[in-house]
């Protein structure tokens, strides 16, 4: 990747409009001017950073049916101003998905990967994987209910070396949408039978957003079995048995409904205790 995140000039001083120029704000350039502004804890408490030189994020964006957000959700990662590699994984849409991602394939630099049939969420994940090539790997759903924008303070602690995985957790602060009680308290649930059976205390262990770098994620992949909603519990117990250093940081969360296009339901409820049981009691 190149190196233009770095040497972006000063929207303020070119008279350059800055929304036309997101990458500016992880240039040094910017860094340097807010720590001699604000100083260094102010900065790091803002997630205020450069990006490392050459940095690339590959986030994966597994779809299916998800023809009227797929695409603002693809724009929103491009205006984070990361330098990324986006991998798209159409896992057998039927509601128009493929044609609007080939439109958008045609205007941006996306890999776009089919799969012929539904397989579901975490075989649209491992095929993703073995094709990406950025330093740090994020999931991302093609739905409405997460902001990439998150991505600046998520990245903060693995760049700085304090963390192997993050995770966004959607519960325990205040700057989110406030979800059905019966939602958190099923989330509340399985996190915390997820933390007893697995070791790591999470407090959203099914958050679509987990972070690690490129090889953390390609050590596990040959073991990774899970074809749904599932790789949420296996991902959390494999990278655990690797002893890596788990981190949360707060995202912003705006859950939709089911005639909104959600689609995980009750069954997978169940099937994450199945998996709780397998990959952390009998440790699969």
């Amino acid at each position: 990747m190149s190196d233009e995140s770095q040497t972006h000039s000063d929207p303020a001083s070119s008279g350059v409009d800055s929304a036309i120029d997101p990458g500016y704000w992880f240039s040094d350039e910017y860094v340097t001017r807010m720590q001699q502004t604000i100083g260094p804890d102010a900065c790091r408490a803002l997630s205020i950073y450069p990006l490392p030189k050459a940095f690339c994020l590959s986030v994966i964006v597994p779809v299916y049916n998800e023809c009227s957000t797929v695409q603002s959700v693809l724009n929103t990662l491009r205006n984070t101003g990361l330098p990324m590699q986006i991998i798209v994984v159409d896992d057998g849409s039927n509601d128009g998905s493929g044609e609007a991602l080939k439109k958008f394939q045609d205007e941006h630099q996306v890999t776009l990967i089919r799969h012929p049939k539904n397989r579901g969420k975490g075989a649209a994940i491992r095929t993703a994987i073995e094709v990406a090539q950025g330093d740090v790997i994020v999931i991302q759903d093609a739905d409405s209910e997460y902001d990439p924008g998150d991505f600046r303070v998520m990245l903060q602690p693995l760049l700085a070396g304090e963390a192997d995985v993050v995770y966004g957790t959607r519960y325990g602060h205040c700057d989110r949408q406030v979800s059905p009680w019966w939602h958190q308290a099923v989330n509340g649930f399985l996190s915390w039978l997820a933390s007893v059976a697995i070791g790591p205390r999470l407090s959203d262990v099914e958050t679509c957003y987990k972070m690690a770098r490129r090889e953390d994620f390609l050590d596990i992949l040959p073991k990774l079995k899970e074809n749904r909603f599932g790789i949420e519990i296996e991902l959390t117990a494999r990278w655990a048995r690797k002893n890596l250093r788990f981190t949360e940081r707060p995202i912003r969360y705006h859950h939709r409904w089911y005639d909104e296009g959600k689609k995980i339901g009750w069954r997978d409820g169940v099937a994450a205790l199945g998996c709780i049981f397998r990959y952390g009691l009998l440790r699969r």
